[in-house]
């Protein structure tokens, strides 16, 4: 089957409903990316257009492929210490002032495949051993949180985490398991993952004293980029710190962080 190439009409209408849907603003640059990430679900559903796809997923029984076309179209690339400098801060500026017995709680609130939340467990785990410490890890993908809950990775993306850390947190496939490591299970059952759209009424998660959300907000427009710091905001604890990529900055959306270094914003 050849699905005729998307239209700019139809692409616009996946453009309208991802903006609406997870607040994602999909440049015209986004064109081929969308093509190619939906092209074999018009093959799954032996649809000739992209028209054809999206009006399945806007009907009423289309909830679970509707999850599929949102999985596809907001799954982004990720690695294991990625931005090392934002490790380096937690390992030398947060670890050594946490208060002896106080659980110090952590978000990953665009935790993908499980990468950057088992990057900042294996921080924890080796700064503060078995003291009291919690990681939320979300998504808006349901797709890459399974993936991400099993903890079970190709072994070349060990490649970035430091070699004592993979010594000691992860396990090595054997057998027919083999090219693949395993994030250990008293990690694991450290970091909890739930789905969770930003561009929603937050649930009820509590608080944290560092929140990470990397390289989401460059999908974001600006007025998105302000309604996701307001509803995220309530959640950082007075004196916690919110960590951007260093490709982002959140200077003129909110004036509630103060900068203390590039892409590193404290809670007075």
């Amino acid at each position: 089957m050849n699905a005729a190439p998307l239209k700019d009409g139809e692409f616009q209408q996946f453009q309208a409903w991802l903006y609406r849907a997870a607040g994602i603003n999909l440049t015209p640059a986004k064109k081929a990316l969308v093509a190619g990430r939906l092209f074999k679900r018009l093959k799954h559903h032996r649809l000739n257009s992209y028209g054809d796809y999206f009006q399945l997923i806007m009907g009423h029984d289309a909830g679970a492929e509707l999850q599929v076309a949102l999985d596809l179209l907001t799954t982004n690339e990720t690695y294991f210490f990625r931005e090392p400098k934002h490790f380096d801060f937690l390992r030398q500026q947060v670890l050594p002032k946490v208060t002896p017995g106080k659980t110090l709680r952590l978000w990953s609130a665009a935790s993908s495949s499980g990468e950057e939340a088992y990057s900042l467990a294996m921080t924890l785990a080796d700064g503060l051993g078995s003291g009291p410490w919690a990681i939320v890890g979300s998504d808006i993908s349901s797709q890459v949180l399974a993936k991400a809950r099993s903890g079970h990775y190709s072994l070349e993306r060990a490649r970035t985490i430091p070699q004592p850390l993979l010594v000691k947190h992860c396990l090595k496939g054997t057998g027919s398991q083999e090219g693949t490591f395993l994030i250990e299970r008293s990690l694991r059952e450290r970091v909890h993952f739930m789905q969770i759209n930003l561009n929603q009424a937050l649930p009820n998660i509590g608080e944290f004293e560092v929140i990470f959300l990397r390289n989401v907000m460059i999908y974001f427009d600006q007025p998105t980029k302000q309604k996701v710091l307001a509803r995220m905001l309530p959640l950082l604890k007075p004196g916690g710190y919110f960590i951007v990529s260093h490709s982002e900055s959140l200077n003129g959306i909110s004036d509630a962080l103060k900068p203390i270094s590039p892409s590193i914003y404290r809670k007075p």
